[in-house]
């Protein structure tokens, strides 16, 4: 019971996983840019993600614009591109395979079957935060090295963005759901590896038959 209320705990900590993740791969504030200026009615604020950039204006306007050429973005925009995608088809593919294969689910079949599926789910899992923390990081690195640059001028300068931290937050949720899981799945199986069953040899009647005949023979 303990374990299925585990399990329960680690599919919820999955579902918020995933849905952080396509947020964060959609957002387009991975890194964001304040320049007040002079006057605070023209106040800009610029935010650029994977997919477009986009800038807001103090008067309530805003504008974005696509990023539709892929071979002119930065290499780590493009591997957390890639990387991100990959995250979320993982995540999803482990929602699908972990409710088949937890405890308190009537699917998946036998023990084994469902045990199975719920070790598959995990590892899912953990793929899918190491691809969602891999371009967070490397984005963040990228980030910070351009501030402290000292030869690009203030205003080229960027923070990272709200889209960063839920990346970081997503990975660190499908990084534990994916080892809960596989660590119930693995407490499972290791009480019959250590003590394999016990096999029951029954004798066989057919000898006993033989026998019987061959003495009835001799008398």
């Amino acid at each position: 019971m303990a374990s299925a209320s585990l399990q329960f705990f680690a599919f919820i900590l999955a579902l918020f996983g995933v849905f952080g993740d396509i947020t964060a791969t959609l957002l387009p504030n991975w890194k964001v840019n304040a320049d007040v200026g002079s006057n605070i009615i023209t106040a800009i604020t610029q935010m650029q993600g994977l997919w477009m950039d986009c800038t807001w204006y103090s008067t309530g306007m805003f504008s974005c614009t696509l990023k539709y050429s892929v071979l002119s973005l930065p290499v780590y925009i493009q591997a957390a591109r890639t990387t991100m995608v990959l995250s979320c088809i993982l995540s999803a593919f482990g929602i699908c395979i972990a409710t088949v294969g937890m405890k308190c689910t009537r699917l998946g079949g036998d023990t084994d079957s469902k045990s199975h599926a719920c070790f598959a789910g995990g590892v899912c899992f953990i793929l899918a935060g190491i691809f969602g923390l891999v371009p967070t990081s490397w984005y963040t690195r990228e980030i910070i090295s351009n501030f402290l640059d000292q030869t690009i001028p203030e205003s080229s300068k960027h923070e990272p963005g709200g889209a960063i931290y839920t990346g970081f937050v997503s990975a660190g949720f499908l990084l534990t759901a994916g080892v809960i899981f596989c660590t119930s799945c693995f407490k499972k199986q290791q009480g019959a590896w250590i003590y394999p069953p016990k096999q029951h040899h029954f004798p066989s009647t057919e000898h006993e038959s033989n026998e019987g005949y061959n003495l009835k023979d001799y008398v």
